[in-house]
């Protein structure tokens, strides 16, 4: 008797369109979403680019995500929170993990693990929706924080745009190793390799009005490993 067939999985993986197509090294190009998600729960800047006004502008921005969502927040006259709604993003995280230093200039590089992002950016309207945001936000770059303090306040909240941009086409690409060209006659003895960078947090310094009997919270203890 043989065994009923089952549904293949979902394809775990985003399409590869002219969109997110990586082209140049293919070799380097990840379209899965483990992947793609590892590196943006990993960063804690995204660079988010939009048109506003006629002229492309990209801004610096915290975020957070919920499983195929990117949350981003602003201030209410903020120019990505004042663009059109709707209005297409794209969104770039990367980290950089060491500096390639080659026998030659051309063949100098990176290390590093690079994701791009395709959506559009909508507001959030509804309460529970913002504040579910705003807590991956938090959380993100702070695990545990939320719940250590107060939520924000009505006036915090109507100052506050909170943007939903769905995760509709994306790429990463990693770059690893060292020198990987050939070693031309003559540079045998210069010398390549590379030099690591790597992300540390520091010993967490206390506000000045911070009492000393205060101690540090868990969360910021956990992060500050």
């Amino acid at each position: 008797m043989t065994s009923p067939s089952r549904a293949p999985a979902p394809d775990p993986h985003f399409e590869i369109t002219d969109v997110n197509r990586v082209r140049r090294y293919h070799h380097r190009a990840r379209y899965d979403h483990a992947t793609v998600f590892a590196i943006l729960d990993r960063g804690l800047v995204a660079h988010v680019a939009f048109v506003h006004e006629g002229r492309p502008v990209v801004i610096p921005m915290a975020y957070g995500r919920d499983g195929d969502r990117l949350f981003l927040h602003g201030a209410r006259k903020g120019r990505i929170t004042t663009a059109a709604e709707g209005e297409p993003v794209s969104v770039g995280v990367t980290l950089v993990d060491g500096i390639v230093v080659a026998r030659s200039l051309f063949d100098s590089s990176m290390n590093y693990r690079a994701v791009v992002i395709h959506g559009h950016a909508f507001e959030l309207n509804d309460d529970a929706e913002r504040m579910h945001a705003l807590r991956c936000i938090v959380e993100h770059n702070m695990p545990g924080r939320w719940d250590e303090v107060r939520p924000p306040s009505a006036q915090e909240l109507k100052a506050t745009t909170v943007l939903e941009v769905a995760i509709e086409s994306a790429s990463a690409k990693v770059r690893e190793g060292g020198d990987a060209e050939p070693i031309e006659p003559g540079a045998e003895n210069v010398w390549c390799g590379v030099v690591p960078i790597s992300t540390t947090l520091g010993s967490p310094v206390p506000d000045a009005r911070v009492l000393a009997s205060v101690p540090i919270p868990p969360s910021v203890r956990r992060r500050a490993g």
